[in-house]
């Protein structure tokens, strides 16, 4: 090992990223990746649980983002509403990483176990979003139905997103979404 560099999470984030897309996931041991990242796996294990981990760790980060999105909205939108804007902003997170999160997209979807590890990110997140629309006083089926519309949205957004090879404002595709969504509701 050479001497200290900062970053020791961006930087395993990244090994481990390029292995699983040369390699595959499961063929990358947390060896590799710490020995491409120029780290032990003492390191690695400080940062992360298991491999896994490298794709999901920033889950409890966009949570905390959209709950906190969705108690900044006024009173008085309708709860919809309230779901669009927390999900539109999820977009200044995403802003500046759009080839990372193809990437990591790419890695997930070309293996079964990750993308249902998706599925119950997403599911964590429309229940997040549920219980912020009841702190409001949102009651079910309402809370519930906007919050897996939201996640509905976003995932679609999300993937239009990452299949764009510029650089699309993520915020955009998900206004236009919900547009969408709106206008299907509205039998339109």
């Amino acid at each position: 090992m050479g001497r200290w560099e900062p970053n020791a999470r961006g930087r395993l984030e990244k090994a481990a990223i390029e292995l699983y897309i040369e390699r595959g996931y499961e063929q990358t041991t947390v060896a590799e990746i710490a020995k491409r990242a120029g780290l032990t796996e003492r390191t690695f294990f400080r940062h992360f649980a298991d491999k896994r981990e490298v794709l999901f760790w920033g889950s409890g980060t966009l949570r905390d983002h959209l709950v906190n999105a969705v108690a900044a909205v006024p009173d008085s939108a309708a709860p919809i509403d309230v779901i669009a804007g927390a999900v539109e902003s999820i977009g200044a997170i995403f802003r500046e990483r759009h080839e990372s999160a193809r990437q990591r997209h790419t890695v997930i979807a070309a293996n079964a176990e990750l993308r249902e590890r998706e599925l119950i990110k997403l599911a964590s997140l429309s229940a997040a979003l549920a219980d912020a629309l009841r702190r409001r006083g949102v009651t079910d089926p309402a809370a519930s139905l906007a919050a897996e519309a939201g996640i509905a949205v976003f995932k679609i957004a999300f993937e239009r997103w990452i299949g764009d090879p510029g650089e699309p404002d993520m915020s955009q595709i998900v206004r236009e979404s919900f547009d969408e969504l709106k206008a299907v509701a509205a039998g339109r």
